[in-house]
């Protein structure tokens, strides 16, 4: 039997007016909740600007508690629309402690579960290592009312090993809230390859778990305060992939995208039967995966 859910996802470009973003983000959510989505998901930490690009200690003052003003905020329109809200918010767990933290609404406004990132990267103009402690939750889904959630979030979309970790944990479906562009100094053909990419290896997490995938990304382009680098062109592509890898949705590389895809969750079960992935590892040969390199 078909077991369908509406996915809702908003790819948005962000100002330095974070007021104003979060009001769009709320009306375009009110928006998707009427539209009949059931589960909403957000881009990373979409209520500013993508603030890593430089190492600057008053950019601090952009992370709050969880729970807390953004967690009230979001739970309450989760509550008054009915909707299940994925969330990416910057947490301040303490003085000098702080994550890059996904928080999941219920339908109710209550808090579902929440998953602190962690790969941290640190290149030119992703300076997260300077803002993030890496997450020491684990990879563990979030039960929802609408499916298990196996919540991650960008930089973690490169390693199969915490996809599998979720799968393995009892995921319905892989999520992740994105910030990722082009470097200016790039070429085009360059660019194109890094993009797809990305995507690639997502649909390759969806394929190797028998999962959907559902990736976030933020659009537009954003400047470098520091001017040492050309700032970001978030290249969008905010996309939905099945379980076989298929893409059933693929946003603009420019333009902001208020979307609703639906998915038959019990399609997994089928495609799991023609391709018993987790019955064929050979765990018992898998010990050597928690060494940094073996020489």
């Amino acid at each position: 039997m078909e077991k369908e859910l509406k996915i809702g996802f908003l790819q948005q470009h962000n100002t330095a007016d974070t007021k104003d973003n979060i009001i769009r983000l709320a009306e375009s959510i009110a928006d998707l909740a009427k539209r009949g989505a059931e589960l909403i998901v957000l881009q990373e930490l979409h209520n500013s600007l993508y603030f890593c690009q430089v190492e600057d200690v008053d950019n601090f003052n952009l992370a709050e508690p969880v729970p807390g003003p953004s967690t009230n905020m979001f739970g309450e329109l989760a509550r008054r629309y009915n909707v299940v809200i994925v969330a990416s918010l910057f947490e301040k767990r303490a003085p000098g402690l702080y994550h890059n933290t996904a928080v999941v609404m219920e339908r109710d406004g209550t808090i579902a579960g929440k998953y602190r990132k962690m790969h941290i990267p640190d290149d030119p103009a992703y300076y997260e290592k300077f803002y993030f402690t890496p997450g020491d939750m684990g990879f563990r889904p979030i039960n929802t009312s609408v499916g298990c959630l196996g919540v991650l979030v960008c930089w973690d979309q490169w390693y199969p090993e915490a996809a599998r970790l979720m799968a393995l944990r009892g995921a319905e479906i892989l999520i992740y809230p994105t910030a990722i562009g082009y470097a200016a100094n790039d070429t085009a053909e360059e660019q194109q390859r890094q993009r797809r990419a990305w995507q690639t290896v997502q649909r390759g997490h969806a394929v190797a778990n028998g999962l959907p995938v559902v990736s976030v990304n933020r659009v537009g382009y954003e400047p470098d305060p520091s001017e040492q680098t050309g700032g970001i062109q978030f290249w969008g592509t905010s996309f939905v992939a099945g379980p076989q890898g298929e893409i059933l949705y693929e946003a603009s590389e420019n333009e902001e995208e208020s979307v609703i895809v639906s998915i038959d969750m019990a399609h997994t079960e089928q495609v799991r039967r023609w391709w018993p992935f987790l019955r064929d590892r050979r765990i018992d040969e898998y010990g050597d995966i928690i060494k940094r390199y073996i020489d």
